[in-house]
């Protein structure tokens, strides 16, 4: 069995998740540059040291065992954990150094978005050599992985507040109701009245929305989907009525596959925040990048 680690053991560690990716060791040989020989002499090595069998190889192909499924998934975060340490250790005389994790929703506007982007190209030119990782996710999981400390920022729509939280309003984004084309309101879209809409089908949000202005009895409310993509489709099947930020919608719109119900009366303002855990948490990576974020989103100087 390994006992400590050399750095024999990490190249051979690397050699078996090139093959692992590659999907074998007749592919691997390009991203390794060495022969299929020497590949496998390297995976018994290996599997020596460890005292069982990583995978089968061979005519009928390249499977990984039991065991080498995970200790793949070990070998992935400890070369993750090797490359940070080096990445941390040879900036060490940088001012800030570490990682920092962004939670973002899917399909903000992009001038919001291009916020963000400004924010990182301020932070860039800090004393800095922090590595950036950002996801995207559906508006319910930001606050859970904020919690968790997977992420340390989120920028999203929350409709609840969780008081170990910290909300920054940042924007506004408008939601207006739509019919497909083929829907029977299609032709007569524009100005409708509440009257006119009120017996129709309508596709709606699987999670709480307060701002929504427009009052929908349950029983017209026939789908539900947990994000705008999902009830896009079902608005552009023609038979549901929904709401969906006017910028998504922009392109359907244009397309002449989605019509505005009536944008004056069938519409409601939803709010975007920054939302992190108390100050308490913070660290100075934090610190630095939410002062950035805030000069170019929030337009504060001071």
């Amino acid at each position: 069995m390994l006992g400590n680690l050399s750095d024999l053991d990490l190249r051979l560690i690397r050699v078996f998740l090139a093959v692992v990716d590659a999907g074998g060791v007749t592919p691997a040989q390009v991203t390794l540059n060495v022969g299929q020989s020497t590949i496998s002499t390297q995976l018994s090595s290996l599997e020596t040291r460890l005292g069982y069998r990583l995978c089968d190889r061979g005519r009928s192909g390249f499977a990984l065992t039991a065991k080498g499924e995970r200790f793949a998934e070990l070998a992935r975060s400890l070369i993750e954990a090797v490359s940070d340490f080096s990445a941390q250790a040879r900036n060490m005389d940088k001012q800030l150094v570490g990682t920092l994790n962004i939670g973002l929703i899917g399909h903000t506007p992009i001038s919001q978005n291009a916020r963000i982007s400004q924010a990182i190209a301020r932070f860039k030119k800090r004393n800095e050599a922090v590595r950036f990782l950002i996801s995207v996710r559906p508006p319910g999981d930001l606050e859970e992985h904020l919690l968790s400390g997977d992420i340390e920022i989120a920028v999203g729509y929350f409709w609840h507040r969780v008081p170990t939280l910290s909300y920054t309003s940042l924007f506004i984004e408008r939601q207006v109701a739509y019919c497909g084309k083929g829907h029977p309101l299609y032709e007569h879209a524009g100005n409708l009245s509440a009257e006119e809409v009120a017996h129709h089908d309508w596709a709606w949000r699987s999670y709480p929305l307060p701002e929504a202005q427009q009052n929908v009895p349950d029983i017209n409310i026939t789908a539900e989907a947990d994000n705008m993509e999902a009830v896009a489709v079902l608005i552009l099947s023609g038979y549901h009525l929904g709401y969906l930020p006017e910028h998504f919608a922009a392109p359907y719109v244009q397309q002449g596959l989605l019509r505005a119900l009536n944008p004056g009366r069938f519409h409601y303002d939803v709010p975007f925040h920054m939302v992190t855990r108390h100050k308490r948490h913070h660290t100075d990576i934090m610190t630095a990048f939410l002062e950035d974020l805030q000069v170019v989103h929030l337009g504060e100087t001071g």
